[in-house]
């Protein structure tokens, strides 16, 4: 669909200091992290009569506890002011944040250490609603798709590298973590001369007045998402993925020692499987998706959550193993799985969280953008702080296993995923579109820059197939509401794809004046709305495979609702499994794996269309390709 590719980014200006400054500083995050957790799971550390786990969980508390707290006031800083400049002073903050590391460690306070990690937390959250607002200013709507997926790629490599390094750093012999503290001084450092290279990003919201009262101006921000169904669901989906990956990774190190009787080096090991997986399913969202925001991989990438996690439980041991070293883990052939287990979350969980961040930038409006994201954080926090508070109570007083936690997680997420897909049955229905066009079929597309990226439009195209819809729907990058003959609409199991995607189900006067009716009625609204509204002017599926008369319907909806109609053909379909017989060739067999196109013409202007002259521009486009 486009030569253009994601890795293309990293050689330009407006995205590369960027995509560096926020790895360093997630790479500066997780050495600090895990180096603290190693130094609290393997010299048994106690805090308040905690035990290791519930210390382990506590500090993920501790660090997710700001974004709850501040993400609305830093929200709002993010949409008010030029954001190359907030970007630096933050860079700025941390380092003075490893030098407080720097004391912690020298003097051994636990307590110093807990406010250093409250502290990174405090800059992650001022640097959040920054880091999500500023792609879609700097980047195309084609592009959103592939700089995400760079940027969790980045982060989630960068958390990788810092999640072996801070185990590593801590075990380096010495009198206390030099090497720790030396290498987020550094790095902190490091962070601010690079971000200086990041181009001036204009505010949106210049003169927005900034409310102090976190309370009123969370509600507020939450509101905000509230106003379109879309990003809420996609926040929420967002949210629940921070709870199951929280409980996932915070669990590892414990899981390590506790469960599989590793050390340090198996620590950093099971969490590079993990951080490998999710940024090879970030990295390969642009190509399953076509470079388009695809929601389709969402449920693809929720069932993959469940069916592994799952199996996280069964695949580990009952009884606790002692290993000297990784050679002596591997060569126990039932660990493989284990480590198999988690690669596989983690490309699932690329493929479940890259469209919905995109999904939320491309639908959100720009003026209060940053606000949006910062009212994510805040729900991504909650669901982390209660996703620590549910594990400590579950590890402690209720007497679960690390396994048996994700095993109770992992059939939670089935049930959120089941309630969700039925609440919006539109991630369900575009992950059946995404299936049917990546695997019966085979699309090419030609001409997408004629379709509009706003603003009320109508698609129109030739009728070959059952699934003619979902094909078109799956291509074009906006939602699209098709007309459809209220027989083909009524398909048995079809009929609930259709329903999903509200199709328009229409019928002749003679058959039913009421559905004709209603139908007209339906396609107003979506245009009024400034949708795209998809037609087959022909009126039914062609039984021979030509191009049948079209219909003087849609001169009436034009008339009465001046909008442009893009032409459309679809080539090479006749004879597939959705299409109806040839009738010469009735013993052929059908085209498995059809190698189909859709070929998009200029859109024709409302004062210029007429029936004939759409059908044939939609002749002209298809050939002789039937």
């Amino acid at each position: 669909m486009s030569n253009h590719s994601q890795f293309d980014l990293l050689k330009e200006r407006r995205f590369m200091p960027f995509f560096i400054t926020g790895a360093l500083g997630a790479f500066n995050d997780n050495v600090f992290k895990n180096g603290l957790a190693a130094m609290l799971v393997f010299s048994s550390a106690q805090l308040a009569g905690l035990n290791t786990n519930q210390i382990v969980n506590l500090s993920a508390m501790v660090f997710i506890l700001p974004f709850f707290l501040f993400s609305a006031v830093f929200g709002q800083i993010a949409d008010k002011y030029e954001k190359s400049i907030q970007i630096r002073r933050i860079k700025l903050f941390e380092v003075f944040i490893m030098l407080a590391a720097t004391l912690g460690f020298w003097l051994n306070s636990l307590p110093l250490l807990l406010i250093v990690l409250f502290m990174l937390g405090f800059q992650s959250t001022m640097f959040g609603p920054i880091k999500y607002g500023i792609i879609p200013q700097v980047l195309k709507t084609r592009e959103l798709i592939g700089g995400n997926a760079l940027v969790e790629m980045g982060t989630f490599v960068a958390i990788l590298a810092g999640t072996i390094a801070g185990p590593l750093l801590m075990a380096i012999d010495a009198e206390w973590p030099v090497w720790v503290s030396g290498t987020g001084l550094v790095i902190a450092i490091a962070g601010y001369w690079v971000s200086r290279g990041i181009p001036e990003a204009p505010p949106v919201a210049p003169d927005l007045k900034v409310n102090w009262n976190f309370v009123t101006e969370t509600i507020r921000n939450i509101g905000f998402i509230g106003e379109n169904r879309v990003v809420l669901n996609s926040v929420l989906g967002i949210s629940w993925f921070w709870f199951f990956g929280a409980t996932f990774l915070v669990q590892i190190p414990s899981y390590s020692e506790n469960v599989l009787g590793g050390d340090a080096a198996l620590m950093s090991t099971l969490l590079a499987m993990f951080i490998i997986g999710i940024s090879s399913g970030s990295l390969l969202c642009e190509r399953l998706s076509g470079g388009q925001v695809e929601i389709g991989l969402v449920p693809l990438g929720a069932i993959g959550l469940t069916v592994f996690g799952i199996d996280m439980y069964f695949a580990s041991p009952s009884t606790l193993m002692l290993y000297v070293g990784l050679g002596d883990f591997f060569a126990v052939a039932a660990n493989w799985r284990i480590v198999f287990d988690l690669l596989m979350i983690g490309i699932f969980s690329g493929f479940y969280i890259v469209p919905l961040y995109a999904l939320v930038q491309e639908r959100t409006t720009p003026s209060h953008r940053s606000r949006v994201i910062a009212g994510n954080n805040i729900l991504n926090s909650l669901f982390m702080v209660v996703s620590a508070i549910i594990a400590m109570l579950l590890l402690g007083s209720a007497g679960f296993t690390i396994p048996q936690l994700f095993l109770f997680t992992a059939l939670l997420n089935m049930v959120v995923a089941i309630y969700i897909f039925s609440l919006v049955p539109e991630f369900l229905m575009r992950f059946l579109v995404w299936i049917l066009i990546h695997t019966i079929y085979r699309v090419e597309v030609k001409g997408m820059e004629n379709i509009p990226d706003s603003g009320p439009v109508i698609v129109a195209a030739n009728h070959v197939s059952f699934v003619d819809p979902l094909i078109v729907g799956g291509v074009i990058r906006r939602p699209v509401r098709f007309v459809m003959y209220h027989k083909i609409y009524n398909t048995p199991i079809m009929k609930y794809v259709f329903k999903a995607g509200k199709a328009i189900p229409i019928a002749s006067h003679a058959e039913s004046p009421e559905i004709l009716a209603k139908a007209y009625e339906s396609m107003h609204e979506v245009l009024g709305d400034g949708d795209v509204l998809g037609i087959f002017p022909e009126g039914g599926i062609t039984s021979t495979g030509d191009i049948m008369t079209f219909k003087k319907g849609v001169e009436k909806t034009v008339g009465e609702q001046p909008v442009d109609v893009v032409p459309m053909a679809l080539c090479n379909l006749w004879g597939s499994l959705f299409s109806r017989r040839d009738p010469l060739h009735k013993r052929r067999p059908y085209k498995f794996r059809a190698l189909i196109e859709l070929r998009i013409g200029p859109p024709i202007p409302p004062e210029e269309l007429t029936a004939e002259r759409l059908e044939n521009e939609v002749r002209e486009l298809r050939g002789e390709d039937r």
